[in-house]
């Protein structure tokens, strides 16, 4: 059993073995797609294979879209060229449900998939085709919450964009600048509106979207490249729509490959690219998921409703957001991210077990957090992280590891636990009842340290933030003891914690948890029991 169009022709073979197959005509989806394009998504990873492809896939069941999506990859191209183009553009869907058992299908709903790169130029043609298609109803993104940045952290641009801005179109190094680019041609070519979701994983995404295409879009504006009608193009006929996603996908496991092999499936090899993108022909992931999406489309758009999005207006949005994000999931997971790694666990099922580990989520979620939570009303929030703790974080077929989540943690840490202490601030509720929060804070500050707590050393997950903290902190050392002004400017650093530590007050709280973990072997422990005790 191979995933390719020639191996699904042997449908009794496959269903033999407990695999939903595609039941619809996937070339005439094919030949649709190609000829009056509907939705484009940048970004290929695993989450966008299993889920919004999936959706897709659900509507083409249904009769309620006739055409499937047109992928673009404007970072790692190898995903392209191992990931789909050996598979057909098809994907393995594995979901590991709570009680062990499992669920396999093949999604198809992806007709084509490119690199997103003008040294592509074939695949750059048919970028153009797609966009100047008036039949183009949306564009959505995958490419992680980094991808969005277009400033570094002391709030300069990043050398690629000044070059975008000077160079202007046909010359773009950032996929914002390609995107923005072939938004100008689509202007250019009909003008029809268009809408760009975000699908990432952070707080105001589409805010994120429409602020990168607006900044590009200006530059050129200033440097003579468009003109003031590309401007209010932007402006009027294209929208940047919030959401809300949710759904674990961690990377493929080994023990998920075993399973699937015994089945005669022979794509189960883990793809590792150069840039250490972490694939394969199927994808596994929880089975919960939630999707809430801004229903604002100027060009129309699928039926998202009919496979289970809710679509709502952008002020609830954001709450689900917040309610997510800032306090019922996310938080949780990098406290668990950060004290797994420093406890030596390769598993966030097993830091469940963990005594102190259990406490401290709980009392991030439901003591620290949830007071401040709005109810969004479409999704209860008690009953959100009832199923987080309960059911999800436990689930022991879910291999999602410490060090995955544990990536880019400086990018998360001001949304997931410094809009609990501004909510806090607001509320004029007292900070010095927050106890867990600054534990995590100083916990990851032991963490860029890469000694974990039985003084053996260890890899910090990439973070475009590392090397910075790691020099805000090399004098830092394991034994010592720290005082805020050593490290006043990192504490003060609201991009990283969402506030000023020194400036609410929790500076000192922070510092004391780090010099009780730097004490020695097992004071990472130790300092968890006393904190939350």
């Amino acid at each position: 059993m191979k995933l390719n169009n020639a191996e699904l022709k042997n449908k009794e073979v496959w269903e033999s073995k407990g695999y939903k197959i595609i039941s619809y005509d996937r070339s005439k989806v094919i030949e649709a797609t190609h000829n009056n394009p509907t939705w484009v998504h940048f970004g290929a990873g695993n989450i966008f294979r299993i889920f919004p492809a999936k959706l897709c896939q659900r509507l083409i069941e249904s009769g309620d879209m006739s055409t499937g999506i047109v992928v673009g990859e404007g970072f790692d191209y190898e995903i392209i060229s191992k990931a789909y183009a050996p598979f057909d553009n098809m994907t393995l869907m594995v979901t590991l449900k709570a009680d062990g058992t499992i669920d396999k299908e093949v999604i198809g709903s992806v007709t084509e998939a490119y690199p997103f790169d003008y040294q592509f130029e074939k695949e750059w043609e048919r970028f153009n085709e797609v966009f100047t298609s008036p039949s183009l109803q949306m564009v959505s993104f995958t490419i992680t919450e980094k991808g969005y940045a277009l400033k570094n952290p002391k709030g300069e641009y990043f050398p690629s964009y000044v070059e975008d801005f000077k160079d202007g179109p046909g010359k773009g190094r950032m996929l914002f600048s390609r995107l923005t680019e072939l938004l100008y041609k689509r202007y250019k070519a009909n003008g029809t509106p268009i809408a760009l979701v975000s699908m990432d994983n952070c707080s105001h995404n589409g805010e994120k979207v429409e602020n990168a295409v607006k900044t590009i879009a200006s530059a050129w504006l200033e440097n003579g490249f468009v003109d003031n009608g590309f401007i209010s193009y932007l402006n009027e006929k294209v929208s940047y729509p919030w959401s809300m996603i949710d759904k674990i996908t961690p990377r493929p496991d080994s023990s998920v490959a075993k399973m699937l092999s015994n089945d005669g499936f022979e794509n189960t090899d883990v793809i590792i690219t150069s840039k250490n993108t972490y694939t394969a022909a199927f994808v596994n992931a929880e089975e919960c998921e939630y999707l809430v999406i801004e229903d604002n489309f100027p060009n129309g758009r699928p039926k998202l409703e009919k496979a289970g999005v809710y679509m709502t207006d952008r002020e609830t949005v954001n709450k689900v957001e917040k309610m997510k994000v800032c306090t019922c999931l996310n938080p949780l997971h990098t406290s668990l991210a950060v004290f797994g790694c420093l406890l030596g666990y390769d598993l966030i099922s097993a830091e469940m077990k963990d005594s102190e580990l259990s406490r401290l989520v709980n009392r991030v979620g439901y003591v620290e957090g949830l007071p401040v939570v709005v109810d969004p009303g479409i999704i209860e929030p008690k009953k959100f992280i009832d199923e987080v703790v309960k059911l999800r974080l436990v689930n022991p077929f879910m291999p999602d590891t410490p060090q995955r989540i544990a990536t880019d943690t400086s990018q998360k840490l001001s949304i997931r636990f410094g809009e609990t202490v501004k909510a806090y601030i607001r509320d004029g509720r007292d900070l010095n009842t927050l106890k867990a929060i600054p534990l995590v804070y100083a916990g990851w500050m032991r963490y860029v340290l890469g000694i974990d707590d039985d003084l053996n050393e260890f890899a910090p997950s990439a973070d475009p933030l590392l090397d910075y903290a790691k020099k805000e902190l090399e004098n830092v050392k394991i034994g010592s003891i720290v005082k805020a002004d050593d490290i006043k400017s990192l504490l003060e650093n609201e991009s990283v914690f969402g506030v000023d530590l020194v400036k609410v007050g929790l500076a000192d709280t922070v510092v004391s948890d780090l010099n009780s973990m730097l004490k020695g072997r097992g004071a990472v422990r130790a300092t968890l029991k006393a904190v939350l005790d």
